[in-house]
């Protein structure tokens, strides 16, 4: 009760309530993910009446869900049942058994359509299309799921979202997970948050299940393989798996002794990263050395994989052993490990008030695994007083320090009402977050291992595959691939490889997509989209509208196209005042712009003083008079197309010419004046005198 009360003073005087999520904030990617939660979202905790609270007895199971999860392993094609891994990783597909004749043609069709990207076959996409939709109509769930995503791309048949929409719809009641990913993301989009959570909560719950009992797991983040327009070059570097230099320096340290070099080698094999296969049995033998040689971060994995069972038999008396060696060498995040072990009684006793005891410990040290669970202890009250609100504010400081686990529990309170005002937006967001980190999410892997070995096709399939699921990272790297690879993108249309239209029709899909989920650049190529007319009409208010959506996340780019469009009254109101603020602003925000600014503010310039004049009128009408010299502006100048700046130019060098003349001639005048002016010394009378 003491340490309770400390806890409970501790968090109560924090004014924090801020949660930050950040996804890696680059220009090119979405601003961070904010969750302001007030005090009146608390207050709800307080006022609640007995009779909405759960059930508060102490054997945990009054909520629907397990809140500290099951240990057991399970395979990605049992987490996520009709997983693409089989045909993505040959020697699992030729050991896969078929429960059923339309399973066995579903991989069947799935295989040849992956294939035929990578070879660029269209007649072999067509038969394994074929053999997909035999599936289906045989009642294949996975089969179905997959129909539902052609029919969304428009591969082998006619794009059309109502079908594909339909397809998802049974392919979800039949239990395949990948389509409710699709399903919740569209309701999500359509603002039906009532139907979205329901689904982004089932996925949380498998994503929560296949976390770490003791940490959190390292995030695998899709890699972004492009900055705005560039390849991220450095980002696919760090990705070549073994073949990356980095990771060759840091395997041979390992092989020569180096405990920390073992520990690091021994996590990019257990959870793939890096561009690394997913290898249980490395990552064990190389934690087993490390941890020879006193490495307690080592011996924390061991007790996870000795109770997960991961390419070990299941021993909880080893797990327990690792644990507490780990523990012993200060390593705090064990204690949870230990205290997880007590609240569910594996290898010793079920006891909550003796895994209290360790999650405090946890605590003391600031260990915010810690304070997630002691939250759910309070919550389902085991081996203390039920406290909500406690366990609210215990969540939070775990969430605040990025425990993805803290934020499913708050998804949870925010879509109960329990702990917190009940806020389906906010419960769905942060569902989201937690279900992105799935099994499903390993496509990814297999997307960029395509790419880095130049299986283009292959890549643009995959991540168009989890564009579907609401993947923004995937939304934009789909949509670069087909923009920077054009016909060579193997990008499957209607009736064989896509049409420009197709592809262009695509890629500005996908790039809406991500300026949704908060990409600027996306936003900002959406904006170019309907300003210049590709893949789409020409519409100056949507372009207007995807440029305010870009410059509200402070983009350069997008503050000077909206001073573009007030210069030349296009989709906004004509207005030169508004026009040199946004240019100002773009300067203020990306220094390097100081170029096309002073331009346009020459521009801006010739306009104030001499509008309507001819000389306006040509400088208005050199984009259409020189479309050649625009289209090189276009491709050489500018990177994305800002065509303009050429005829800036011009403008600045008239505004040399017109002041130099301006100046010569009143040079010239104040000469004649004062020559007129100047006094002739014949005409002066001589002084007199004396």
């Amino acid at each position: 009760m003491r340490h309770g009360a400390r806890l409970r003073t501790h968090l109560l005087a924090s004014s924090l309530l801020l949660l930050c999520y950040s996804i890696l904030p680059v220009s090119a990617i979405p601003r961070p993910f904010v969750l302001v939660i007030t005090q009146d979202d608390l207050q709800v905790a307080a006022s609640e009446s007995p009779s909405d609270k759960p059930d508060s007895s102490s054997d945990g199971d009054s909520f629907e869900w397990d809140e500290f999860g099951d240990a057991t392993s399970k395979s990605e094609e049992d987490l996520d049942p009709g997983s693409w891994r089989p045909i993505l990783e040959t020697d699992v597909i030729t050991n896969l058994e078929y429960k059923t004749e339309e399973e066995a043609l579903y991989y069947s069709g799935l295989s040849k359509i992956v294939t035929s990207v990578s070879v660029g076959n269209p007649r072999l996409s067509e038969e394994g299309e074929s053999e997909i939709a035999a599936a289906a109509n045989g009642g294949d769930p996975h089969a179905r799921s997959m129909l539902g995503f052609l029919l969304r791309m428009g591969m082998g048949r006619e794009r059309n979202q109502a079908k594909a929409f339909l397809y998802h719809n049974f392919a979800a009641q039949g239990g395949n997970l990948q389509s409710k990913m699709a399903l919740a993301h569209t309701y999500a989009r359509q603002e039906m948050y009532d139907k979205a959570v329901k689904l982004y909560a089932e996925l949380a719950e498998v994503a929560v299940n296949s976390f770490l009992i003791s940490k959190d797991s390292p995030l695998v983040e899709p890699v972004r393989i492009h900055l705005g327009a560039e390849e991220n070059k450095e980002a696919l570097r760090k990705s070549r798996g073994e073949e990356d230099e980095d990771f060759q320096i840091l395997e041979y340290q390992a092989q020569k002794g180096n405990a920390g070099a073992m520990y690091k080698v021994g996590i990019f094999y257990y959870y793939g990263l890096r561009g690394l296969r997913w290898d249980p049995a490395k990552a064990f033998s190389w934690f087993l050395k490390a941890a020879e040689k006193g490495e307690p971060r080592s011996m924390e994995l061991l007790g996870e994989i000795y109770v997960r069972g991961t390419g070990v038999e299941r021993n909880y008396t080893k797990a327990l052993e690792w644990l507490k060696l780990a523990a012993k060498q200060q390593l705090y995040s064990a204690y949870n490990g230990i205290g997880y072990l007590y609240v569910k009684g594996y290898g010793t006793e079920k006891n909550s008030s003796k895994a209290k005891e360790f999650f405090d410990k946890a605590v003391e040290n600031e260990d915010p695994g810690g304070y997630y669970n002691l939250g759910v202890l309070y919550l389902k009250g085991l081996g203390v007083k039920r406290d909500v609100m406690l366990a609210c504010k215990c969540f939070i400081t775990a969430a605040n320090a990025g425990q993805p686990k803290a934020f499913y529990q708050l998804a949870k309170m925010f879509h109960t009402g329990v702990g917190l005002k009940k806020k389906l937006h906010m419960a769905t967001a942060l569902y989201k977050l937690v279900a992105e980190r799935g099994p499903w999410s390993s496509l990814s892997r297999w997307a960029l291992e395509s790419y880095l070995k130049g299986d283009v096709g292959k890549a643009l399939l995959l991540y168009s595959r989890m564009a579907e699921l609401g993947y923004e990272v995937a939304q934009s790297n789909a949509a670069w691939i087909l923009d920077k690879y054009g016909e060579r993108s193997m990008c499957m249309g209607e009736s064989g490889f896509c049409t420009d239209a197709e592809r262009h029709q695509r890629a500005h899909s996908l790039w809406w997509q991500a300026s949704e989920q908060g990409n600027e650049h996306a936003a900002l190529l959406i904006g170019d989209a309907y300003y210049y007319a590709r893949g789409t009409e020409r519409d100056y208010d949507r372009a207007a509208e995807a440029y305010m959506h870009a410059k509200s996340q402070s983009n350069a780019q997008a503050m000077f196209n909206l001073g573009y469009m007030h210069e030349h009254g296009q989709g906004l109101p004509y207005d030169l005042h508004l026009a040199k603020r946004y240019y100002d602003q773009a300067l203020e925000i990306d220094h390097t712009a100081k170029l096309p600014v002073k331009l346009a503010l020459a521009s801006l310039w010739i306009r104030k003083n001499y509008a309507n004049s001819f000389l306006v009128h040509v400088i208005d009408s050199l984009p259409e008079v020189y479309p050649r010299v625009e289209a090189w502006v276009e491709n050489v100048i500018m990177e994305e197309g800002n065509a303009t700046i050429l005829t800036l130019f011009v403008c600045l060098l008239t505004v040399l010419y017109l002041r130099e003349r301006q100046r010569r001639h009143a040079g010239a005048a104040a000469q004649d004046v004062a020559m007129v002016q100047q006094p002739n010394m014949r005409d002066i009378p001589a002084l007199n005198q004396g």
